[in-house]
């Protein structure tokens, strides 16, 4: 008779947390981003952040992430597949359609971020808080982050100086980085980050500009022969990255479940997926080395010029967006002070 009462109640209770299992809204929600699952975010980011979030949930959220634009569309078309609700999520990049997110261009300035793609990703998260809240209002932003040191890939001998810019045609990823480019005096080609493998190989281009932690998945190391980082504390460049969720699926969540999202949202989310960068980086440039790739660092001598160089596209900046009615100068000194208060914690 215990036995049978016992296994009744152990049934009864089966019974009762099935029910109440049922009662909950599962929801699956479809990500999408524009590179190989093996690049260093979607390897170090995106899936542990979909786990955890699926885990903590109780299971009632899942998250499929779909590669390579794989719901298709092309990466400048990413913000707006997550605004309009074609995908509830995704990761994209503002600087692929240039003009409509100028404040966040401050943090793809030339020698802004550290050396850090954590500590600098903290800042991005502080600074569009203040700057890009309206910006970004027709959509749920999760977190936003930037890359490590870029570094210029190239084929042929390494840059040591900066005459050897002149007359090369280089990829960049931005409005901010092929003004740079430019003034160094190479020619700029803009380009998604997925492109420019094939413009590499056809001779479109003679390199370009990408971190370390992309290298591998795109297989750069093996049409480039040569590899060049800046010197110093500062890099040469960055992109600023968004991750965030069509905002009306975010709305139609249960507040329990909005809950699970917002604690894997903000500054944490934001340093995490700029670790993931960093932990690339080191995985893609020990590739390198073994492939025995020519790795070029830059002396001070010439980092100081290409430092001058940066500077004053940065004042050129600050004036064109404050002739926009930005605060350029401010927002410039609030990006400053931002990543040197977290690279220096």
């Amino acid at each position: 008779m215990k036995f049978t009462l016992k296994a009744a109640l152990a049934g009864a209770l089966a019974l009762g947390l099935a029910a109440g299992a049922a009662t909950g809204q599962e929801v699956t929600l479809r990500f999408q981003h524009f590179i190989s699952p093996k690049g260093s975010v979607p390897k170090f980011f995106m899936k542990p952040w979909a786990e955890k979030v699926e885990k903590e949930s109780g299971g009632r959220i899942k998250i499929e992430i779909y590669p390579a634009m794989q719901l298709g569309g092309k990466p400048p078309a990413l913000y707006d597949q997550i605004r309009d609700g074609v995908i509830d999520g995704g990761w994209a990049i503002p600087a692929y359609t240039p003009g409509r997110f100028p404040e966040a261009e401050a943090f793809e300035l030339p020698f802004m971020t550290s050396m850090s793609a954590e500590a600098s990703s903290r800042a991005a998260w502080d600074f569009t808080q203040k700057y890009l809240g309206e910006r970004f209002g027709d959509v749920h932003l999760i977190a936003v982050h930037v890359h490590g040191p870029g570094v210029i890939h190239k084929k042929g001998p390494g840059i040591r100086r900066v005459e050897d810019f002149q007359g090369l045609k280089l990829r960049g990823p931005s409005r901010q980085a092929n003004k740079l480019l430019e003034a160094l005096g190479a020619t700029p080609v803009g380009m998604p980050v997925p492109a420019f493998p094939e413009a590499l190989s056809k001779g479109i281009v003679d390199g370009g500009v990408i971190p370390w932690e992309i290298v591998p998945p795109l297989k750069v190391h093996e049409l480039a022969d040569s590899h060049t980082e800046i010197g110093g504390d500062r890099a040469l460049y960055n992109t600023y990255f968004i991750w965030a969720m069509n905002k009306d699926a975010y709305e139609r969540l249960p507040d329990d479940l909005k809950a699970v999202i917002d604690a894997n949202s903000g500054v944490e989310a934001s340093a995490w997926a700029g670790r993931a960068m960093d932990e690339g980086d080191k995985i893609g440039r020990k590739i390198v080395e073994e492939r025995g790739n020519e790795i070029v660092v830059l002396d001070d001598e010439t980092t100081a010029k290409i430092r001058a160089i940066g500077e004053d596209l940065t004042k050129a900046w600050i004036e064109e967006v404050t002739a926009k009615g930005l605060p350029g100068a401010d927002m410039v000194k609030d990006a400053r002070a931002l990543v040197a208060k977290y690279s220096d914690q």
